[in-house]
């Protein structure tokens, strides 16, 4: 329980009920093929709708830490150059002290992040035009553009509109045909390879379900490109 904004030192870890989700979802969930240089974050994201029928939506994101040395994880080279107060914030034990788990996770942004970088998105009626490959995969890679590379696009800090103003964003003119490596085989899908800080990729698993892929390039060299089926 939390009392003024203070976590007690007993506080459950929230990434026990997230697998637990995780575990319950119905349909194929796809994951960046387990590699060194990858660890998936504890805590998936989910985002759904409902409607009178039950669940229409259900979108499973995940973000994963980036080791650019995984032979040795204590490498220095590893971290990424962090602000003054980011680095107290991380290393300064509040007097109240903190739970185990919420410890060892801020360690983690000491590392460069892959945010929101595999979904997989379910419908259950999908709609021939807005549930489509290509306008999932670029609304996945404006999402990332919008909420990363918010200072490389010229981007205020706080959002004074919404969308964010500007040609930053993907449109479906620079989506083309991709080949994939989805469970060991080649899979035909789509791609966005004309961003200068994200390549994007994506292929339809079914009538229901699309799985879209949003990395930094400079991620690209420390990993092999593979997309699993997650295993539950």
């Amino acid at each position: 329980m939390e009392f003024g904004g203070v976590l007690p030192e007993d506080a459950p870890d929230p990434s026990v009920g997230s697998e637990a989700r995780l575990r319950a979802v119905s349909f194929p969930v796809f994951q960046l093929l387990p590699q060194p240089a990858l660890t998936r974050l504890p805590i998936t994201g989910f985002t759904e709708s409902s409607g009178w029928a039950g669940h229409e939506e259900l979108t499973v994101e995940f973000s994963y830490t980036l080791w650019r040395y995984p032979e040795d994880r204590s490498d220095p080279r590893n971290e990424i150059e962090l602000d003054e107060q980011t680095r107290r914030a991380i290393d300064e034990e509040p007097p109240w002290g903190r739970p185990a788990w919420l410890v060892e996770q801020v360690q983690l942004f000491r590392y460069p992040m892959l945010w929101s970088a595999v979904r997989t998105a379910w419908q259950a009626s999908p709609d021939p035009e807005r549930h489509a490959l290509a306008p999932l995969l670029v609304d996945h890679t404006n999402d990332v553009l919008r909420n990363v590379y918010r200072e490389e696009l010229g981007l205020p800090a706080v959002p004074t509109s919404f969308p964010d103003a500007g040609r930053w964003r993907a449109t479906p003119t620079v989506v083309a045909r991709a080949s994939l490596t989805v469970d060991g085989r080649d899979c035909s899908g789509l791609q966005i390879d004309t961003d200068p800080f994200v390549y994007a990729c994506g292929f339809r698993a079914d009538e229901s379900v699309v799985c879209t892929i949003v990395l930094p390039r400079d991620s690209l060299p420390f990993l092999h490109l593979e997309i699993t089926t997650l295993q539950r």
